[in-house]
């Protein structure tokens, strides 16, 4: 292929930028869960001030700062779009940006105080954030009408890739910060290890995923000459995806995503507030002592059983009973995360009696909330794609991710109003979590009306009119 190609090829099998960009977001997705898995922990637990003492957070502050880094991670990817599709460029904009993702684990790896800890979060909020939509259109712009039938295998491997990553850095991260698991882990190796410098700690755990950052940057640099380069719009797509039809697409689904944004309220607490359970629960199961942080790994392990469940078994029986449109699947997902959320309602009456639950009960409540995740987050992805104008895929999907922004935002600032000024919880122990279950059925309900009331438009690439949807009418979507 010609250096800087700005259309795809004429051919049948698989484009030759594919593996850098798979190879790329496997090695991303590590970086990003891996820092992610241990923020809670970090924060609770090994904070120092700049002298060196320790100054950790309380569980409430730790909280308030792990959703708010994901706010800010979730709001930039619709500055991404605009700088992409406007300005730079899908390349420049992943290239430039993944640099910036890159310094901010350096500042993590450097820095165990919170300087650190707030330069690193924020250069990594915008990093991930600024490439996240730009990536996956990047995919589709490799692929013409000759091997357009090869997207859904392509897009296969990508989740893939992002789900195996997430699996090995929650489970390997936690390790690389626990003494007693490092030496656990490693035995007499460890001795070797530490005569070159490498001992457990923040420093360890934070260092390996930006080394797996830096390595996704290099392999995306790797494929430039291998890649289709399409340029950015200018002007045309400000104009196309702010005004006229634009502009009403936008205003029709953002009442679906507000109610959606209820469910990234709940399901990013196994980030903060399930780890924090998990540290008092019997983390003995499987033969194995599993540390609070570890248990995250479960999710991604979780969605790779549970996709093609869902695809091939469990969608077709809900279909012979009534038909399973995309609304249809986000509405039943919603209700399905409230009593995973009452899971852990009940994990934590136990604890508050003086009991100590077997962590094979956060398990449980893992595999309801992965299973939802399932039917709300993959079937909004594609929702949003069909619904967008061919002109502005980015930018919906960008809109979309918002939502999680939004909810997050929620759970942050709930954090931080429930602490009084003599530093008591107005929502100790079990109320807590039965708070956010009444949230996410107040959520739910308030989707069913909005998705009642849904009337949209489905946009194909290729077609040049678009196909009137709504709730009544609607055909399911093909899934990926």
């Amino acid at each position: 292929m010609a250096k800087h190609e700005t259309t795809p090829p004429d051919i049948t099998h698989m484009p030759p930028g594919v593996p850098y960009i798979v190879g790329n977001e496997m090695a991303e997705r590590f970086s990003f869960y891996g820092m992610k898995a241990i923020l809670t922990v970090f924060m609770t637990k090994y904070l120092v001030d700049s002298t060196g003492v320790l100054d950790t957070m309380t569980p409430e502050d730790a909280k308030f700062w792990v959703h708010s880094f994901v706010v800010a991670g979730y709001a930039f990817p619709l500055v991404g779009a605009v700088l992409s599709d406007w300005l730079w460029g899908k390349y420049p904009t992943i290239l430039w940006l993944s640099i910036v993702y890159c310094l901010g684990h350096l500042a993590l790896a450097l820095d165990e105080s919170r300087l650190g800890l707030g330069l690193g979060l924020g250069l990594i909020a915008v990093g991930m954030g600024a490439i996240k939509p730009c990536v996956s259109a990047h995919v589709g712009d490799q692929f013409g009408t000759s091997n357009n039938h090869l997207l859904g295998r392509v897009f296969g491997w990508f989740y893939l890739s992002i789900n195996m990553g997430a699996f090995a850095s929650t489970l390997l991260t936690p390790i690389l910060l626990n003494a007693e698991a490092f030496q656990s882990l490693f035995g007499g190796f460890a001795s070797t290890l530490a005569s070159f410098g490498i001992t457990p700690g923040p420093r360890l755990a934070f260092g390996v995923p930006g080394v797996l950052m830096a390595v996704a940057t290099f392999v995306f640099w790797l494929g430039r000459n291998r890649f289709v380069h399409v340029p950015p719009r200018g002007k045309a797509f400000l104009k196309e995806s702010f005004t006229g039809e634009g502009l009403a697409v936008i205003k029709r689904l953002i009442p679906i995503y507000l109610c959606v944004a209820a469910f990234w309220c709940l399901f990013d607490q196994t980030a903060t507030a399930w780890v924090l359970q998990a540290n008092d629960m019997n983390r003995s199961w499987l033969g194995t002592t599993w540390l609070q942080s570890q248990l995250q790994a479960i999710n991604p392990f979780f969605i790779l059983l549970l996709i093609p469940l869902f695809t091939y078994v469990i969608y077709p029986a809900i279909n012979k009973i009534f038909r399973l449109t995309p609304l249809r699947k986000i509405g039943l997902g919603m209700f399905l995360t409230v009593p995973a959320f009452m899971m852990s309602g009940l994990i934590q009456t136990w604890i508050d009696a003086g009991q100590t639950p077997s962590i094979g009960w956060q398990v449980l409540a893992y595999a309801l909330l992965t299973a939802a995740e399932v039917m709300v987050s993959i079937t909004c992805l594609e929702f949003s794609y069909t619904q967008a104008p061919n002109s502005m895929k980015s930018v919906i999907m960008s809109i979309f991710l918002l939502s999680v922004s939004v909810g997050n935002e929620f759970t942050a600032v709930t954090n931080w109003l429930i602490v009084r000024e003599d530093g008591t919880n107005m929502l100790p122990g079990a109320s807590y979590y039965w708070f956010f279950t009444g949230v996410m059925v107040v959520a739910a309900c308030a989707y069913v009306v909005v998705a009642m009331f849904y009337k949209g438009q489905t946009y194909i690439q290729g077609e040049e009119s678009a196909i009137i949807h709504s709730e009544a009418t609607a055909e399911g979507t093909s899934e990926r």
